[in-house]
């Protein structure tokens, strides 16, 4: 079991993020954000895959006109983006989000307007996410730093910027320190979080396309998340957001921070496989992905190429499938229960799941 850190709890939408809470998983629309409709499809697209909050960009007036709009059709809370101008901080306030993440590295008027920002969101109820990113530093302190925005200064930053908010009596945030680098970025959190009890949001900024940024966020995430360190998660891929969800929901569902609801048991192929694996998997995970009845348990699924990594290895599993050169054998439990040919797995192995789930 992983023993959370204790942090400040802070209302988003609805969703609480610290004290304790699930670690909730975030993503990004990108669409237009004055593209009402079209940001509110993916919103509902991205929902459905199990993202909890949403964050969209506001970096026009067209952009804040549409927050009101956006904000009353989202089927979860929305958080805005702002960056180089307060001014849409105000916008996102009356437009009644659920949270407002500011980027005090570019917005060169956030230190003046701060008194009347924290006065409007304690009055609305509206947190902050104080978002330090590696590559938007305040000049003094990569100054300081010889340029270099390494874990010390990405502290630095997030520490100056939490004083500011908490002498204006504000404490309701949340804080980033965002790096490319998955070493910097780990070193970054453990050290801010030693410094105080701040909610954190994790992310590895511009991670990259897919399956390098997969990886990059999987690690930084793994090693964080198992030391307590975390209460909300962005994975920033260069892909269809939804991956980014999926993948933030994989990486919490395998630290046994999230409830899986479907686990494949699958083998890697080797010379001794007759069967097609990949596609056996693929077939197994297509057909059984989102089943109702799996929202009320985990189901766990063997797909093994041969006998030998068969019922034996997959013992654990609900049920399962070992497939062959021309039959497959359906095992439950590690008993072997029927054998067929290998058009009929699919069918008969739902057959089987179906009694399962029904009991």
């Amino acid at each position: 079991m992983i023993k959370r850190k204790q942090t400040r709890a802070l209302n988003v939408g609805g969703v609480q993020i610290g004290g304790g809470a699930p670690v909730s998983v975030q993503s990004m629309t990108t669409t237009r954000t004055h593209d009402v409709e079209g940001t509110l499809d993916q919103i509902r697209e991205l929902a459905a895959a199990g993202c909890e909050i949403i964050r969209i960009a506001c970096p026009t007036p067209k952009d804040a006109a549409a927050l009101p709009d956006i904000v009353k059709g989202s089927p979860i809370p929305v958080i805005t983006d702002i960056h180089f101008q307060s001014a849409y901080v105000f916008k996102s306030l009356e437009a009644g989000v659920a949270a407002v993440r500011v980027n005090p590295g570019n917005i060169a008027s956030l230190s003046d307007d701060l008194p009347a920002i924290c006065t409007q969101a304690k009055e609305r109820g509206i947190p902050m996410r104080i978002g330090i990113n590696a590559g938007s530093l305040d000049a003094e302190i990569l100054q300081k730093y010889g340029g270099e925005a390494g874990a010390d200064a990405l502290v630095e930053a997030a520490l100056k910027e939490a004083a500011q908010f908490e002498r204006q009596d504000f404490y309701d945030f949340a804080i980033s320190v965002k790096h490319h680098d998955p070493l910097v970025m780990i070193e970054a959190y453990q050290k801010l979080s030693a410094r105080g009890d701040w909610p954190l949001h994790l992310g590895v900024t511009e991670a990259g396309p897919e399956f390098q940024g997969t990886i990059k966020s999987a690690t930084a995430f793994g090693v964080l998340l198992h030391q307590g360190i975390g209460d909300t998660i962005r994975v920033s891929l260069s892909a269809d957001p939804v991956q980014e969800v999926r993948v933030g929901l994989e990486i919490l569902r395998s630290l046994g921070l999230k409830k899986r609801e479907l686990e494949i048991i699958s083998c890697p192929t080797c010379g001794r496989v007759e069967a097609d694996v990949i596609e056996l998997a693929q077939r197994v995970e297509a057909a059984l992905e989102g089943r109702a009845e799996l929202k009320q348990r985990t189901l766990r699924v063997a797909v093994m190429g041969c006998v030998v990594n068969g019922p034996g290895e997959a013992r654990a599993a609900d049920i399962g499938v070992a497939g062959g050169r021309d039959k497959g054998i359906i095992f439950v439990k590690g008993e072997v229960v029927e054998t067929v040919d290998n058009e009929q797995i699919i069918p008969v192995l739902l057959r089987y799941i179906d009694q399962i789930l029904a009991e």
